[in-house]
């Protein structure tokens, strides 16, 4: 997959010194500071923070239950509204979510309550003999599941607890989606999406089969027919492109690609280094891809924004992240050129500076240049539209290149549902998608069982 950087040297520290380089981004708490954090909560009766988190979580009932020493209790409340707690304890913007919405977020009280670091306390120390959820008795109907991401994870998860059997089509090796393939290494560290897998299969009645891609060797017309309910949990596999000449020079990437590789490896000095690299695009996953080239010893890296910081997509927290690792951020600056030695490959790039005119983007008429052994596009992902080429999926009522749902994540065509990136909804985080999924499931649960009681 990274056969465009093939030319390019490996680190040079060897793999055990660079693993360290990607431990834990954030060290969990230990029982005395999570018994000191949980007793700053007000356990507030009209909880702001409830209201602020996607996944509707009962934030103080849980911080409650630690400060009670009651762990497991605190691990399952959070389980029952978020299945997929522990990871977006994890990767989960909290400092724009929860925690800005705490009442202790002000300047006399410095600092809100840590709910991110408790909620992953509660995980991580709830040791469940058996799975804290049981499955209802069985209904006999069948669910088709497309992507084993976060929402269709969460999905095949709740329909699971109804009674439903469900079969989860994916298309890669392993399941997790984002989780496994396009996080930050160093914000999931020890394979921990795959654990969060096995604890949630544990509902039974989940199958996964993969190598099973919708548009190649899946039609949704089939599994229209064949199941009672479809999901469809497809997120955005496709990169959007710059539109400029040679951007399919070797040492051109995008940052997608890179991040699943470096996800994926056993040894990170195997990974090819740009030493001077670019990085374009102002979101999460251009912050990730930035800090994790200058974690493997790249010795220059820019990451290039054509608006200002105000608009950028990655929160502060991220930027500042990005700053602690030497990550320069350039700003009003847009991507005209990419420039090529004499054999082809990648040295650089032109950019024109850029501002704003009467609400419109502009280019100033001056330009610059940046030296770079490879250029990463972090610009945004697409949707992939050959996935809904067949006769039926055509037929989605689509929204802004999107899939457009109804509140009760219901496409266009009776029967099919969808969550997560791939529709038209909300923000693009793992925390969303994970409630797209669970809504989904109840809304076909209600649809399903409407109809047998019809009968």
């Amino acid at each position: 997959m990274i056969n465009s950087l093939n030319h390019l040297p490996h680190p040079l520290e060897d793999g055990a010194t660079l693993a360290g380089h990607f431990s834990d981004l954030a060290p969990p708490l230990t029982a005395r500071q999570a018994e000191v954090e949980a007793s700053r909560c007000l356990y507030c009766y009209d909880a702001p923070c409830v209201n602020a988190c996607p996944s509707e979580i009962d934030i103080p009932s849980f911080i409650r239950n630690i400060h009670q020493d009651n762990v497991q209790g605190a691990a399952q409340k959070i389980l029952s509204a978020n299945i997929l707690g522990g990871s977006c304890a994890r990767v989960c913007p909290t400092e724009i979510l929860c925690q800005h919405a705490c009442v202790r977020n002000n300047a006399e009280e410095c600092a809100p309550v840590l709910i991110g670091l408790l909620q992953r306390y509660a995980i991580d120390n709830a040791h469940f003999r058996e799975h804290p959820f049981q499955r209802a008795a069985a209904t006999g109907k069948r669910i088709a599941v497309v992507g084993a991401g976060p929402a269709g994870l969460s999905c095949a998860h709740r329909s699971a607890m109804h009674g439903h059997d469900v079969v989860i089509f994916e298309a890669r090796e392993k399941a997790g989606g984002l989780n496994e393939y396009g996080i930050a290494k160093y914000k999931l560290v020890d394979d921990f999406a795959q654990h969060e897998l096995d604890f949630l299969l544990q509902i039974g009645g989940i199958e996964i089969r993969h190598g099973h891609k919708l548009g190649d060797n899946l039609s949704l017309s089939d599994l229209h027919q064949q199941f009672d309910a479809v999901f469809l949990g497809l997120g955005l596999a496709a990169s959007k492109q710059l539109g400029l000449p040679h951007e399919d020079a070797p040492g051109m990437l995008a940052a997608t690609d890179y991040i699943r590789e470096l996800r994926q490896t056993d040894d990170l000095s195997q990974l090819p280094l740009a030493e001077h690299c670019i990085v374009l695009g102002a979101g999460n996953t251009a912050i990730d891809m930035a800090v994790q080239m200058a974690r493997l010893g790249a010795r220059d890296v820019n990451l290039v924004y054509r608006r200002g910081v105000p608009d950028m997509g990655a929160t502060d927290h991220e930027q500042d992240i990005a700053k602690a690792n030497q990550v320069r951020l350039l700003t009003w600056a847009q991507p005209e050129q990419v420039l090529l030695d004499d054999q082809g490959l990648v040295r650089g790039m032109r950019f024109a500076r850029t501002r704003m005119d009467e609400g419109r983007l502009v280019t100033t008429g001056e330009t610059f240049e940046l030296a770079a052994d490879a250029i990463f596009k972090a610009i945004g992902q697409s949707f992939d539209e050959h996935a809904l080429s067949d006769p039926l999926a055509s037929q989605l009522q689509r929204q802004g290149g999107r899939i457009q749902v109804d509140e009760q994540m219901q496409t266009s065509i009776p029967g099919v549902y969808a969550g997560g990136d791939c529709t038209s909804l909300d923000q693009d985080l793992t925390v969303q998608a994970v409630q797209h999924g669970k809504l989904a499931a109840q809304a076909m649960h209600a649809r399903l069982m409407l109809n047998v009681e019809a009968a």
